[in-house]
């Protein structure tokens, strides 16, 4: 009995058109770029759901690795009567009793209310909107006076990824960076003609895309978090903003554009979806879905690079938005590498509005969902990185050097090349049973587990390639091509990833991919054996020695996602009768208390996306309890979980088909007759208590 926890099937469910026709240029409409023959990791784990529902719950799973035998606690299975008593003893005390330590709170039902939903005894309140002034002589936000100028200084569109710093010698403050994705013109221009953009909704486009640095102040005894405007700290990072190039490909032939002929200066950044906070503290952020913004690649003539842009899912003719009406760098006929110049991981220093942010080549360009950092037994930093798109890569990057202590100037400079020098490696996953055991059908093999052993395929270092046929610089520049070449494993669109500052296993979000198991797509193997697969899982792997510098891996399972009675989910062997239901998880962050906090991107289900809690050790190791759920048409993004407060990123709001200016699909957050903004929200514990306690 789940009465707790309904299913809503009245919904469409899913991302709507809109989303995907301006968020990633209709990719999943188009042919998927990867057409190498490497094997594919993705659905596999969901038969493992299946066969793992049927263990009875005291068992002890042994991963035998190369690392040691790693032993996972199971929850006691619960009866039928337990389970019924379970659902109706019903109070929220008896709910947060039987809850992991941060986790305890009543889980939201899932839902299609048109609003931020969040836990009961929980409060909320907008913090940023999309058009807030955040710079001096910034405007106040008046959508029908809107201005490319105003933009420049106001909070971006579109808000991902979030990153938290403390603002030193400013008691009660805290540093906000945040990531603006992309624009959806149709939703922010009343009047929109997408065969016929003015230069003005160009421009405004523009500077809503990037970064946003604001400084907030929290109320101590609550959780409430307010953005103190024009703040020294705040600023803006555009379209259009300088960058300087760094790492082993910058100046390359293959960067260099008329405007800019050395190769080491692009403007702007674009489509930065998720990112990472550096142990020296500079922020970093991925440029994903890039190369929507691009026009004509059919008009590139040289062989390389047009098999690079075809590899990188570059469409024909005229781009979406039209912005190369308005500037030539985004007509690849005019400026074929100008396409080159996105794709990367950035970073910048939040502590410092006049520095110039950075494009790191050391870490390859890919459509980039996460940067998120470890450190190595000596000190290196390792990055770990997912390339968003169907049937795409895992990468990592272990920096050649130490990580300096401190903040001496000293420190500062040389703390700035650590992600400059080292060795960028691909995954590569391997099952431990015979082929022939491997069916598509979800049946599990004989030996009853669907897990594995994995190695890290170095493709280059400096300006040393490990990729036959390809120089490092164009390792760095065409990372896909070199990681097909090295036989990497395909996955199922791997998004974010996070390892877990208590046990260093490092989580991956593969959040779904319904073309498994197409005709002409890749066939099944062990790490891939969900076919349609439309709800996503979360991997977990072990580095060997658990040092991030290992070049060998275990992984298994943790979540495959979607309805509880669908007997392909699995909840890391938790009762699947005492879990919310979850479907397509994207980013993912920890709590202090080791749990896991996953927020969706598409819900498959027919609900709102949310915001998701699951414990990862201890006897409710895979209990998932759903936390908030956000607005019509939002996607969670950017989930920030303290000890007192949740921040999340709700984007793309009123975004579902039909919806525009003129017929808004939402009214949130600020009601009837007002404009639908993407918006950041804090949540927090009515009495002024810990999340979760």
């Amino acid at each position: 009995m789940r009465n707790l926890l309904p299913l809503i099937s009245s919904h469409p469910g899913g991302r709507s058109a809109l989303t995907c026709r301006y968020r990633c240029g209709d990719a999943c409409f188009h042919e998927t770029p990867n057409t190498s023959d490497n094997a594919y990791v993705g659905d596999v784990i969901a038969a493992a759901a299946s066969r793992r529902s049927l263990l009875r719950a005291g068992a002890v799973m042994t991963v035998a690795a190369a690392t040691g035998a790693v032993a996972i606690e199971r929850a006691p299975q619960a009866s039928a009567a337990s389970a019924d008593a379970a659902a109706t003893a019903g109070s929220a005390a008896a709910a947060k009793d039987k809850a992991a330590r941060g986790l305890r709170f009543s889980p939201v039902a899932p839902n299609t209310e048109d609003t931020v939903v969040v836990a009961e005894g929980h409060d909320q309140n907008v913090v940023l909107r999309w058009g807030d002034p955040i710079l001096r002589g910034a405007p106040a936000f008046d959508p029908a006076k809107q201005s490319a100028k105003a933009q420049a200084g106001q909070f971006g569109y579109n808000n991902d990824y979030m990153a938290v710093l403390d603002v030193p010698g400013e008691r009660d403050h805290q540093l906000l960076v945040v990531n603006h994705e992309y624009t959806d013109e149709v939703l922010m221009f009343a009047g929109y003609d997408p065969e016929n953009p003015t230069r003005e909704q160009a421009e405004i486009g523009w500077a809503a895309h990037g970064l946003s640095v604001v400084v907030t102040a929290e109320e101590r005894r609550l959780g409430r978090l307010t953005a103190v405007s024009r703040h020294h700290l705040n600023r803006r990072i555009t379209a259009t903003t300088p960058f300087e190039v760094t790492g082993p490909a910058a100046g390359s032939e293959l960067l260099r554009t008329s405007a800019d002929r050395s190769g080491k200066r692009i403007l702007g950044t674009l489509n930065n979806c998720g990112g990472g906070i550096t142990p020296w503290g500079t922020v970093l952020s991925g440029e994903e879905n890039f190369n929507q913004y691009f026009a004509n690649p059919d008009k590139v003539t040289d062989p390389t690079v047009k098999a690079g842009l075809k590899r990188y899912g570059f469409e024909d003719g005229a781009s979406e938005r039209k912005w190369e009406r308005f500037d030539d760098r985004f007509d690849l006929a005019k400026e074929p590498n100008e396409a080159h110049r996105f794709g990367w991981v950035i970073e910048v220093d939040p502590f410092d509005p006049d520095s110039t942010p950075r494009k790191l080549t050391a870490l390859g360009r890919f459509k980039h969902e996460a940067a998120e950092p470890r450190l190595t037994t000596d000190g290196r930093p390792v990055l770990y990185m997912g390339d968003d798109e169907k049937f795409d890569y895992f990468y990592k990057f272990v920096s050649a050097k130490r990580m300096m202590k401190g903040n001496s100037r000293t420190a500062r400079e040389h703390n700035r090349t650590l992600l400059d020098e080292g060795t960028l490696y691909v995954a590569k996953f391997t099952g431990d049973s015979p082929s022939a055991e491997i069916d598509g059908t979800g049946k599990l093999p004989k030996d009853g587990e669907f897990d594995g052993a994995g190695e890290w395929i170095p493709l280059a270092c400096g300006d040393r390639s490990f990729v036959e046929g390809m120089t490092a610089e164009e390792v760095y520049v065409f990372t896909r091509l070199a990681a097909d070449k090295a036989g990497a494993t395909k996955m199922d669109r791997p998004e974010d990833v996070e390892p877990s500052p208590r046990t260093g296993r490092v989580y991956i979000a593969l959040t779904n991919n319904t073309d498994r198991g197409k005709e002409g797509k890749a066939a099944v193997d062990e790490a891939n054996p969900r076919n349609a697969n439309k709800h996503g899982q979360i991997l977990e792997l072990t580095e060997r020695w658990n040092n991030p510098g290992s070049t060998r891996f275990n992984w298994r399972l943790f979540l495959v996602c979607g309805d509880p009675e669908d007997p392909s989910t699995y909840f890391g062997g938790f009762p699947k009768d005492q879990v919310s239901p979850i479907s397509c998880p994207d980013n993912i962050t920890f709590d202090a208390h080791g749990n896991l906090w996953i927020s969706t991107d598409g819900n498959a289900l027919g609900n709102h996306d949310g915001l998701f809690g699951v414990a990862t050790a201890g006897s409710r190791r895979g209990q998932v309890r759903q936390f908030l759920t956000v607005p019509n048409g939002a996607e969670t993004c950017g989930p920030i979980v303290q000890e007192r407060r949740v921040l999340v990123a709700v984007q793309h709001p009123g975004e579902l088909d039909g919806a525009s200016v003129e017929k808004p699909a939402s009214t949130w957050p600020d009601g009837p007759g007002k404009l639908t903004r993407p918006s950041v929200v804090s949540v927090w514990r009515r009495d002024g208590g810990d999340i979760g306690a």
